[in-house]
């Protein structure tokens, strides 16, 4: 004769076991949750990363390009440049036409060249004169 299952079927098994399949299925779901929760906290910090590594790669090309702005110090010394070309241009162009600025230390020097060149040649024409 089969036997039948029902509501009322009893099932003997010792407390041991009992305890111990509620315990290995307690470590079993344990351990599942926390391999998921660890999963989910990798996927996070891929996605994460995947953002910034985009970011980057988008800063990196559109900031030399200048399409993301320019910082104010950028600015001050694109002016501090321009300033400086005009500057350059002026004493170029001073140069090139001979009224370059002298300073005082290259007007001394040329001073006191002259000043040697006139007693040289004052000591040449004297001995030119008494060489005769």
């Amino acid at each position: 004769m089969p036997a039948r299952l029902n509501d009322g079927t009893e099932i003997v098994m010792p407390l041991r076991n009992l305890l111990s399949i509620v315990t290995g299925v307690a470590l079993g779901v344990w351990a599942y949750f926390g391999i998921v929760e660890r999963l989910n906290t990798i996927e996070t910090s891929l996605i994460m990363m995947e953002q910034e590594v985009e970011l980057n790669s988008e800063f990196r090309v559109r900031w030399p390009r200048g399409e993301l702005g320019s910082l104010p110090a950028d600015a001050e010394q694109f002016m501090l440049l321009g300033h400086l070309e005009t500057q350059l241009d002026k004493l170029i162009e001073e140069v090139e036409s001979g009224s370059a600025p002298v300073d005082r230390q290259q007007q001394l020097t040329l001073e006191w060249y002259a000043e040697r060149i006139q007693q040289l040649e004052a000591q040449v024409e004297y001995l030119r004169g008494n060489g005769r």
